[in-house]
């Protein structure tokens, strides 16, 4: 569960760092990795609570796009991070749909990237 936290981190912190539409407040390395843990917690918790119920709803459209849809429900849930932590006061923000929708696509690969690889690693422990 840990590695899967941190996982989610760096894959937001990857999205941050590639998309210019998703910011990062200003600050010295260990204020920025605070927030972006932070941030991370807020996904994990949408993931877990929200997201199931979006699938559950617009699963007649998952299955029609053929999964794709699974991306637009992804970016809504960036955009809806980025409005909690602005409501808790926390410098991360997705600017636009079009950021949002970008940085779902890559918190999606490099966290599939990420899990496949500590997966393995605990395969062979």
């Amino acid at each position: 569960m840990l590695v899967r936290f941190l996982a989610s981190a760096a894959a937001l912190g990857v999205a941050t760092w590639l998309l210019p539409g998703i910011t990062l407040a200003e600050g010295d390395t260990w204020n920025r990795a605070m927030t972006m843990l932070l941030v991370a917690a807020i996904f994990g918790v949408v993931n877990s609570v929200i997201k199931p119920l979006f699938t559950f709803v617009t699963a007649p459209l998952i299955f029609l796009s053929l999964g794709l849809f699974l991306l637009i429900i992804n970016a809504l849930l960036l955009q809806l991070v980025s409005w909690a932590a602005e409501q808790f006061g926390i410098g991360w923000h997705v600017a636009d749909w079009g950021s949002a929708f970008w940085g779902a696509l890559i918190v999606s690969i490099v966290s599939f990237i990420l899990n496949a690889f500590f997966k393995r690693s605990e395969e062979h422990r």
